[in-house]
């Protein structure tokens, strides 16, 4: 319908940023939501074709947008990540992607009836998975850190070597048919060694500016992406498909050199990528001809996707991994989680072309049986990736951790208290110096933006249900609550102020519940820990309930969350209202001096203020390490006080 080529950019990334945000807000898989936009809008109802439009800058533009997202995904593959279970990720990336080869030309010859030759070729292309199918799936599902750490080292680093072995065997069937000779081979592995070398380099060369401010801040992100295009393009001329190889490298190069100025050129190379993975999803998908649809409904082509679900991958898996650290749930779930992305597409494309030139009339089926199974898999494992993870108890719990977003004294303070419950707790801040309360305290701690793709990946978000923003910015804090509201739900989400204000007019931004009863402003909570207020907790019991606790407790304390008693947590928050019951514990933030009167009004009551029993009680609230006793109250008449701990 239109073929101008400013409209169809512009609609490409316009419908895949707004698929994006359906597949946000419905909670679906982000793939799944382009691939169908894009299948809309090109062969089914006719409003574009991108390859027609572009012509010859097709291909490039995917390459070089493909070049790209893997090495924003290479620059997460620090090798600290996999300490301790490198062997089944040495394993899985080698010894695993050429059983897959193995099966999967066996596959593609016997099930799809492409002749050896092709079948050689696309088997060797589809071992790869990637990070633009990959990543966004893991995100989605929650996984537990080995299986997910595992998945998404071997989608960004086999993708490369994907492309790579389906040269490979091209070229050995050349060799095999005299088209050329054994130098040609070794050409071929000479010409992937040299891309490594060219990757490595270059990582190297431009960490190593950035580190000794050879680079000004505002030409750090162009200069970097001006490097990663020149070292694709360099590598590529030289033989085609080592590029990605040579991307690849890079990143992981700079991933390992612990560059302290690569967050801030992530936060770049993440919003390109988001841009490029929209929009090439739509493009590729897009540019598909009806008469390729039709062939995807091939018996022989839906047979061989069942089979490479259900037969290869999971043969890879568990051939494999035999002899590593992982349980059968973990292969399990591994061996059901492969799906194929652009690399697939594109490379299949490339040879699809080449194969039916050099008189390979079986090759003109290479495009449909790769969309079938790009499409297949990114389906099947997009919409059965959380409900497997969790049948298989590979998923997040329903345990109560929390995670806090903003470093501050009362916040390491806060996160001790939830600590001492037994739940998993962590601080996140922009600020490496304001984590160092929590370091001291040895509470886990991370330094980074929460709200960038790049903390999501090197921090695991599995173990935390809870999110509560607490930093002194309320903008910040309400863009925290509302970008992961999806994800966690808003009554998982809380958010302090950083003012009190009585005009409706004047409150601050808001996308979380109010914390803690009174919901005081982060800046008051901070001044009280300065001046010496601590935690306290009271265990609720039938001799002392939550009444008699509300009545006692100091006016100026602050009600801070309860523990049930299983362990769970629940928050005070003046938009909802919560009991404590029999065998829950109350935590709340008070000064020890105002717990220490208000226990002498409670004893003068009753009839037994004994000085002796009075200065046991009051040492008892005036040396926080002894807390975990109870000493002294077992002499006190009357109803028992509250246990403190």
């Amino acid at each position: 319908m239109f073929d101008s080529l400013l409209f169809d950019l512009m609609f490409v990334v316009l419908l895949g940023i707004i698929s994006q945000w359906v597949a946000w807000r419905f909670s679906m898989p982000a793939i799944v939501v382009m691939s169908i936009a894009g299948l809309l809008v090109g062969p089914i109802l006719g409003f574009i074709n991108p390859q027609e439009t572009m012509g010859d800058l097709f291909s490039p533009i995917i390459s070089l947008a493909v070049a790209i997202i893997l090495f924003e995904g290479s620059l997460n593959l620090d090798f600290k990540e996999i300490k301790g279970f490198s062997k089944p990720v040495g394993r899985i990336v080698t010894f695993g992607a050429f059983i897959a080869w193995i099966g999967g030309s066996l596959a593609a010859h016997y099930v799809a009836g492409l002749s050896w030759a092709v079948a050689w070729i696309i088997g060797g292309l589809f071992i790869v998975t990637g990070p633009t199918v990959i990543l966004p799936l893991l995100r989605q599902a929650r996984l537990k850190p080995r299986p997910a750490a595992i998945l998404k080292w071997e989608g960004i680093v086999v993708d490369p070597f994907g492309a790579l072995l389906a040269v490979f065997a091209y070229e050995f069937i050349k060799y095999i048919n005299g088209e050329v000779n054994f130098n040609t081979l070794l050409m071929f592995f000479a010409a992937s060694g040299f891309a490594i070398f060219i990757g490595c380099f270059a990582g190297w060369f431009i960490g190593r500016s950035l580190e000794r401010g050879g680079i000004p801040e505002f030409l750090k992100a162009p200069v970097l992406f001006a490097v990663v295009i020149f070292t694709f393009v360099l590598s590529d001329e030289i033989m085609h498909e080592t590029g990605l190889l040579a991307v690849t490298a890079m990143g992981m190069m700079m991933a390992n050199m612990r560059i302290s100025s690569l967050d801030d050129i992530k936060h770049f190379k993440e919003n390109i990528s988001v841009l490029l993975i929209s929009g090439i999803f739509v493009m590729l998908t897009a540019s598909l001809s009806p008469d390729v649809l039709l062939q995807i409904m091939n018996p022989n082509i839906i047979a061989f996707v069942v089979v490479m679900l259900i037969v290869v991958r999971p043969l890879s898996i568990w051939i494999s991994t035999i002899g590593t650290e992982l349980n059968y749930r973990e292969k399990l779930l591994i061996g059901w989680i492969a799906p194929r992305g652009i690399v697939a597409l594109t490379v299949s494309g490339y040879f699809a072309t080449i194969l039916l030139d050099n008189g390979y009339k079986d090759a003109e089926i290479l495009t449909a049986l790769t969309f079938a199974l790009v499409f297949g898999t990114v389906v099947l494992h997009g919409f059965s990736i959380s409900w497997v993870a969790k049948k298989l108890n590979l998923a997040t719990t329903d345990d109560s951790g929390v995670l806090l977003v903003g470093g501050t004294k009362f916040a390491a303070d806060f996160a001790e208290a939830i600590q001492k419950t037994g739940n998993d707790v962590m601080i996140v801040d922009r600020n490496y110096s304001n984590l160092v309360s929590a370091r001291n305290k040895g509470i886990k701690s991370y330094t980074g933006n929460i709200l960038l793709e790049q903390t999501e990946l090197n921090v695991d978000l599995t173990p935390y249900q809870y999110m509560i923003a607490m930093t002194h910015s309320d903008r910040y804090n309400a863009n925290v609550c509302a970008d992961f509201g999806p994800d966690l739900g808003y009554d998982h989400l809380y958010q302090t102020e950083t003012r009190r204000v009585n005009d409706e007019a004047e409150r601050p931004l808001k996308a979380g519940q109010s914390l803690f009863i009174p919901a005081l402003p982060i800046s008051e909570l901070e001044r009280r820990i300065i001046r010496g207020d601590v935690m306290r907790r009271t265990l609720i019991t039938k001799q002392y309930s939550y009444t008699n606790y509300l009545r006692d407790r100091d006016n100026q304390s602050v009600l801070l969350f309860i523990e049930r008693e299983d362990g769970t947590l629940e928050f005070f928050s003046e938009d909802k209202e919560i009991q404590a019951f029999a065998g829950d514990t109350v935590v709340a933030l008070a000064s020890p001096q105002k717990t220490i009167e208000r226990v002498k009004e409670r004893l003068d009551e009753e009839g037994a203020a004994k000085e002796e029993n009075v200065k046991e009680v009051v040492d008892y609230y005036v040396e926080p390490t002894s807390f975990e006793e109870t000493k002294g109250y077992k002499d006190l008449p009357g109803e028992a006080p509250p246990t403190i701990k």
